[in-house]
């Protein structure tokens, strides 16, 4: 700017060339609107930035919460935030930019949503690991699937830490459904062992079904395993535990010496070593929502 004012008119000063060199605003300078900071001919003065507050990385916008979920898009999310479809923890929430935490119930037209992509993984558990999310217990099955997923993944029913075999993990909480239903549930088939020969009885009394304390227990199958001793028994249950197994047996009066859950629905161990797991293919996926 002083260059310009400089070339106009040699040997003569103007008021306005004084007033840059001096290092003050002109009138005209005022009137162009520029800032302040650019009078003094240096670079502008650059105002202190406030630091930031730290977000907490537990917690993401709702409209991309929404939106990870794979309902719409972060624009779409917005509007339907706006007119009351999304609630949080029971409540509906039109507020805009409103943060929710990763474990918050989230529903879109009262279906619950998920941010994350659907994992389904498939243990073949190991003895000595309990089936727990909780810190503090000793090993867990949750070490043995630290390194599948980034998806917060949570095993459906349980496995005694002496217990065996297959257990299935996933974040789709339709599927846990299906698991959880006692009358519609999936059934697990469990290879149990005995420290003596299951009387043949004792083995229609299973099948009948008969009650402890007032409550039935009952079984889908049970049956001798072929080509084993008697000590070694098929039982297929629905139940998410393996806590009515004990039941029948400490009833009855046998002890268990092993107990291996062979098949989840139509999942089986093959291909699957102990301690080892897979991923669901599709196929799967689609065949355990059929059930």
């Amino acid at each position: 700017m002083s260059r310009q004012q400089g070339s106009q008119g040699k040997g003569k000063s103007s008021s306005r060339g004084k007033d840059v060199k001096k290092g003050k605003t002109s009138a005209r300078g005022e009137a162009s609107g520029k800032p302040k900071s650019f009078a003094r001919g240096n670079a502008p003065i650059k105002k202190k930035s406030t630091p930031q507050k730290s977000s907490n990385p537990d917690e993401i916008r709702l409209n991309k919460y929404v939106a990870n979920s794979g309902m719409c898009s972060r624009r779409e999310a917005d509007v339907h935030i706006a007119t009351g479809l999304v609630s949080v923890n029971g409540k509906i929430v039109t507020e805009m930019g409103y943060k929710v935490k990763l474990d918050d119930e989230v529903r879109y037209d009262g279906a619950r949503i998920n941010p994350e992509k659907k994992a389904y993984v498939l243990l073949n558990k190991p003895k000595g690991f309990a089936t727990t999310t909780s810190e503090g217990k000793g090993r867990t099955v949750m070490d043995l699937v630290a390194n599948a997923t980034n998806s917060r993944i949570k095993p459906i029913g349980r496995l005694g830490r002496n217990s065996k075999g297959l257990l299935l993990f996933t974040n789709d909480d339709a599927i846990t459904k299906k698991f959880t239903n006692s009358k519609h549930g999936v059934a697990r088939l469990f290879h149990v062992e005995l420290d003596k020969n299951l009387k043949l009885e004792d083995l229609k009394k299973i099948r009948d079904g008969f009650k402890v304390q007032g409550k039935l227990i009952a079984v889908e199958e049970v049956s001798y395993i072929e080509g084993a001793s008697k000590k070694e028994v098929g039982l297929k249950i629905k139940n998410t535990g393996n806590t009515i197994i004990r039941t029948i047996f400490d009833y009855l009066k046998y002890d268990i010496i092993s107990l291996d859950c062979v098949a989840i629905g139509h999942l089986t161990k093959k291909d699957i070593p102990r301690g080892h797991w897979k991923h669901l293919t599709e196929q799967e996926v689609n065949t355990l929502k059929m059930l």
